[in-house]
């Protein structure tokens, strides 16, 4: 599996397709109803995914890690919403904590890693051969 972070607008979707991968198999988490996550080979902006579970009271980071394992997820894109300020609110400092955590666990089981920024890709973990 492969994590693609970076910045929003960065050219991360660019990179999905870039990969191969069709329109057709990507789910976009902003748009698209959370439970057909199952038959997309990749999830597209996973960080509203867990805006969108924390508003539901449902925990993000077990119903991730289920939906890794029930999947043929290929690839998981995200937004880093890490960097920058602080936010004030507390829901959104919560969030971004959540998001964190999320991609870190999903950097540990990921085969590859890329960031990407202004459209360059920065492979910056890659245990394929």
């Amino acid at each position: 599996m492969k994590l693609i972070i970076g910045g929003a607008s960065s050219g991360k979707y660019d990179r999905v397709l870039s990969l191969g991968y069709a329109t057709t198999d990507i789910i976009d988490c902003s748009q698209q109803d959370i439970t057909q996550h199952l038959a997309y080979k990749v999830v597209y902006k996973l960080h509203t995914l867990v805006d969108s579970l924390m508003k539901q009271s449902i925990e993000p980071k077990a119903y991730i890690q289920a939906l890794m394992k029930q999947s043929s997820i290929e690839v998981i894109v995200c937004d880093e919403v890490g960097c920058g300020v602080v936010p004030m609110e507390r829901y959104e400092r919560e969030f971004r904590e959540c998001v964190g955590r999320i991609c870190c666990e999903i950097a540990k089981e990921a085969t590859v890693v890329e960031r990407v920024y202004c459209g360059i890709v920065t492979v910056i973990k890659s245990d394929e051969n």
